[in-house]
């Protein structure tokens, strides 16, 4: 049985999709992309677009009755490799040991021209 997840603290999926489906106690969240959910506008920077994109991933999670501790796989999406520094920095300071396992890869571009997207696969306490 799955069951549909939606966050009213996340920006409304861009597509055909939902925030999350949790099934048999595991929720498989969609990739979030840093929009900020007040303004509905990307900012500016590889930080705050992490931060934001961190932000509505924990409110999608929120939603399913879950945190990020509970988060055992993730996919970081960037625009620009050279980016994954910054962006190891600031995922340590949103996960602890011992950290998810992570997939990181480069792509093309983003929807909306974003630097990052991420996604995550949690396990409900």
């Amino acid at each position: 049985m799955k069951t549909l997840v939606n966050s009213e603290y996340a920006p409304a999926a861009a597509g055909p999709y939902s925030h999350a489906i949790e099934a048999n106690g595991v929720v498989y969240a969609s990739g979030q992309l840093p929009i900020d959910l007040a303004t509905g506008q990307i900012p500016e920077g590889i930080e705050a677009q992490t931060k934001a994109s961190m932000k509505n991933l924990e409110e999608v999670l929120k939603a399913a009755g879950c945190g990020l501790n509970d988060v055992v796989k993730t996919t970081v999406f960037l625009s620009d490799i050279n980016n994954f520094g910054v962006v190891n920095g600031l995922y340590a300071e949103y996960f602890s040991a011992p950290y998810p396992a992570r997939s990181c890869y480069q792509v093309a571009a983003l929807p909306k021209g974003a630097l990052i997207e991420v996604e995550a696969i949690a396990v409900k306490p």
